[in-house]
Order: structure tokens, then sequence, then C-alpha cells
């Protein structure tokens, strides 16, 4: 690739010459590398563990999204309990627009008394009962009852069903593609259920990232309402203090599920297991823990995450034809993040990589190239680069002049 040339012409026929060649490629400077030494550079990529049972998982790095480690991420599962992520991702919401507040008082319907029978997991709520809406959210969070979490469907939407159509257009506002919710609690039903550990890990980086508050109730180990203490089901709590979160699941179909988090030196993974088969609910607790803990050890001990570009930087100024300005602003439209090993900051490379020519108009976003990112000369991942600002069309001047350079750049290609 031929390197963007930069002199100064003498001659008219130069300077349409020059003016008109394409930007092929360039480095960038890459900020997020910088101050990566003391950590000694690994010799190969280590594998994530591989005594991972679990049918279906993904480790997800809470920064940028992106994935360090994963088995079958986009496949389809029973979520069984998992799916009161999004029921309290749905109540958070109503909570933090102020529609609902944690001190209102929720009157126990029949149904949600109901849904919490047959040796399901309830906060033993009873009908009639009035209850605040910050307990039943402990209730659902803690102690996983799906009596709390059809009350605080019912008083959020008027009833399951509406409630249940919130939580798929949140799912879809939210990028959950291949997820689909039939109730807000997860217990089995005549419809098919569905979500992948991507799209949970979607979920709950939204519900840490949106609700930073309220987030802190999947901390708490345990709950006690009318003289009954139960214990959350997520083992991690107590083993280590970096885990705060987040849902334990479980039905016969479903096997035993977990999406946890956890924070060490200001960096947060999250992890999601689902799948994992164990002859009784102690054996499966402990496996899922297990799991996932080994998976999120593994992470935040051999990867790293770095943010390289920010949002909106402008990083080139490309030639524009035709166009009431000559330049055009270039950037990229998101945060550019890489997730790589541990100790090899120092080896990233980026280049910018600029298609040509640019003829206006050109609309705010259009693509203008592309910035690449390697690391040990092996691309590591790539972003469109887009107009930061339009550039509307120029005069009947500037049309006949830079046509003329066009012109001539296709006569005399380089």
């Amino acid at each position: 690739m031929k390197k963007f040339l930069s002199r100064s012409p003498g001659t008219l026929l130069l300077v349409l010459l020059l003016v008109s060649l394409p930007l092929m490629a360039q480095p960038l400077p890459t900020p997020g590398a910088a101050g990566a030494g003391g950590v000694a550079a690994l010799a190969v990529t280590p594998q994530p563990p591989s005594d991972i049972t679990a049918r279906s998982y993904i480790l997800v790095d809470f920064d940028s999204g992106l994935p360090i480690a994963a088995r079958d991420p986009d496949v389809e599962r029973e979520p069984a309990s998992l799916t009161k992520l999004m029921t309290a991702y749905v109540v958070f919401g109503e909570i933090k627009a102020g529609k609902i507040r944690l001190d209102d008082m929720v009157t126990v319907s029949e149904r949600a008394w109901r849904t919490g029978m047959d040796g399901a997991s309830r906060m033993f709520i009873e009908v009639g009962e009035r209850v605040r809406v910050e307990d039943l959210l402990r209730g659902m969070i803690v102690q996983s009852g799906n009596d709390a979490s059809t009350a605080l469907a019912e008083l959020v939407a008027g009833s399951e069903g509406a409630f249940v159509d919130l939580m798929n257009a949140q799912a879809r506002a939210l990028g959950m593609h291949r997820s689909y919710f039939t109730n807000p609690h997860g217990l089995p039903s005549a419809e098919a259920q569905y979500t992948t550990p991507a799209d949970m890990a979607r979920l709950a980086r939204a519900l840490i990232r949106d609700f930073p508050d309220l987030y802190a109730y999947y901390s708490e180990k345990s709950f006690r309402f009318n003289d009954i203490e139960q214990s959350n089901r997520n083992l991690l709590l107590w083993r280590d203090e970096s885990f705060d979160g987040l849902k334990t699941g479980w039905t016969s179909a479903a096997g035993y599920n977990l999406v946890s988090s956890a924070k060490r030196n200001n960096r947060r993974l999250i992890a999601v297991v689902m799948g994992i088969d164990a002859p009784n609910h102690q054996r499966g607790g402990i496996i899922r823990a297990n799991e996932s803990q080994a998976l999120i050890n593994w992470g935040l001990r051999f990867f790293e995450s770095r943010k390289l570009f920010d949002e909106g930087a402008v990083l080139s100024q490309p030639r524009v034809y035709k166009g009431q300005n000559t330049t055009v602003e270039a950037g990229l439209a998101e945060p550019f993040w890489v997730v790589l090993p541990q100790g090899q900051a120092e080896r990233l490379e980026a280049t910018m990589e600029l298609w040509a020519p640019h003829q206006a108009p050109i609309a705010a976003g259009d693509p203008l190239g592309e910035v690449v990112v390697t690391l040990r000369g092996e691309v590591l991942d790539r972003r469109p680069l887009v107009a930061l600002e339009p550039v509307e069309s120029g005069g009947v001047f500037r049309w006949l002049w830079d046509s003329a350079a066009l012109a001539l750049r296709a006569a005399w290609p380089f």
C-alpha cells in the first residue's frame, strides 16, 4: 500500500494530480497502548479452561462488550430463571423514569400467589397482602421468587401478558435478537421461550451500565420476608468479594445456568454458562459456580482491554471533490476497543485505509475507509472510518475545477 504523499508542487498540473491522489494507508498512533509496560508478553495465546462442561458459554469484557472466549454463544436455550434479569431491567427502567417508586405498595393478586406454588422458587407473599416494591425486587433477585416476578409484572403493565410484550420489545431494543420470553419468571410454558449466552451477556452488561445503583441488589447474600430468610443461590457471592452478581437458573430442560460478574482492579468481566448437567441441585450449584469462576479468573489473568480511539475523534481530513469544503473530518462512530493477551499492547499497530475519491454531497456517517488494528502482523479488528460532518455540493467553479482534477487522475493513474 502506498503511503500518503505530502510535497509542495510547483505547477498547476502537479497541483491537480497530487490533490487527486487517494490516501491509501496511513499509520495511526494507538494511545490506548501507551503505558503497557511492566507485564511480560506471553509466548502463546492462552486457551480458555478445557474442563468447562457447560453446553454453551461466553466470557465478555464489560467496558468494550467484546467476547474473550465462547462456546456456541448463539445457540438458543431455555432461560429458566435467567428470565428474571429481563424482568428486572424493565422494572428498573420504570423506577429510573419515576413511574414507580421503591416504597410503593403492591397488592398481591391470586395469580402472583399461585405462580409461587407447586414447589417453585417463591418469596412467600400472600393473596391480598400489601408489599413494597423494594421487597418484591429483593424477593425476585435474591430469593428468585416467581411470585414476586409476577407481582412486579402486574404492577408495571397491568397484566403478565402485557408485561411480556414489554420484555420482548426491550430485548429487541438491546439487540437480543435470539431471545424470546413468554413470562416474567422463566417457568416452563406451553409456548417456547429461549435465549442465548451472548444475549444474556448483553443484557447483564446493560443492566450494570444503565442501573448502577439498583444493580447493588444482586450482591445481597440473603433476604428475609414474612419471617422466612432465604439465601442467594449464587455461591460466588460467598467465595470471592469481587463477584457482585447476577442470577442463577434451573429447570430440568434448561439444566443449570448462571450469569455472573466480577470486578477487580477497575476491570469487570461477565460470564454466562448455560446447560450444565448435574445429578442434583447441590452439585449443579457448585459446578456452575466453579466454571463461571474459572472463566472469569482466566480472563482477568490473561487478557486486557484497551480503548484505542474515542467516538467522534478526528483521525483524518481527506480531500473532497465538488463540495463546498475541500476536506471532511473523518473518525469513528463509536469507541474502538480491543481485547488482547496481557503484555501485548505495545505490539499493536493501527493503520487508516482511506477510499478515494470522495465526492460531495457527503452525509455525516458515510463510510470513507477503515481503521485496521493488527497484533503481530495479524488483523485483530477493523472498524469503518466515517464522515463526522456533512459536506454539501459546491458551486459551478468548484465542480469544473474538481472535474478536471478527477479526469487527469483517471487518465494518469498512479
